[in-house]
């Protein structure tokens, strides 16, 4: 698997400001946000549910990742996306870093990946 997510009951611009709390109280901001939605109605008048895709960083993972991988923000950041459920529920789903991250050959690499896995497992645990 490449990611894992948690399913709330919660309205959608709700659970983008519960997550990206919750990131924040993990060291994460978000430096990109995505908002497929509009770009789907915009680029090719498609109507979607409500879907984000939120650019998650924490500079000192970032740091670290960069000190041992030059190249490894091909990889960066964590992207975590919230969308829209048909029954009003909304999903957060976590790029699984420790996945990810198995594609460099370098053992600092993937210890990094499991730590900052198990950090985006207490924001996705956080939320429930």
């Amino acid at each position: 698997m490449y990611g894992f997510n948690v399913t709330l009951d919660v309205p959608f611009a709700a659970a983008v400001e519960k997550v990206t709390e919750a990131l924040k109280q993990e060291g994460f901001g978000v430096l990109s946000d995505i908002d497929v939605q509009a770009t789907l109605k915009a680029k090719i008048g498609v109507d979607t549910p409500a879907y984000r895709i939120l650019g998650a960083c924490n500079p000192r993972f970032a740091h670290r990742a960069l000190a041992a991988e030059p190249d490894i923000g091909l990889l960066l950041p964590c992207n975590v996306i919230v969308r829209a459920e048909n029954d009003g529920r909304t999903t957060i789903g976590f790029m699984d870093p420790a996945a990810i991250l198995k594609l460099v050959d370098n053992r600092e690499v993937h210890e990094l990946g499991r730590e900052v896995r198990t950090v985006l497992e207490r924001v996705r645990d956080s939320l429930r």
